[in-house]
């Protein structure tokens, strides 16, 4: 079993701890609340970022909401 995993986020690839969960992919990026964050194309709500588990491979996208018209 390996300790580390790539996962892509927003189309980059990161290395990331095996133990790696979605809060921890999150801090990587500079973003403010409001965002979104789906993995594998599934939103996941932020209220289980710290529990939801990242596998090697996974392709996360964080969306912030654009306003204006």
């Amino acid at each position: 079993m390996t300790s580390t995993i790539k996962v892509m986020i927003n189309g980059s690839t990161f290395e990331l701890p095996a133990t790696a969960t979605l809060a921890d992919a999150v801090a990587l990026l500079p973003l403010k609340p409001p965002f979104a964050a789906a993995i594998n194309l599934q939103f996941i709500p932020n209220t289980v970022y710290h529990h939801t588990p990242l596998h090697d491979a996974d392709q996360i996208d964080l969306i912030a909401p654009v306003t204006g018209g």
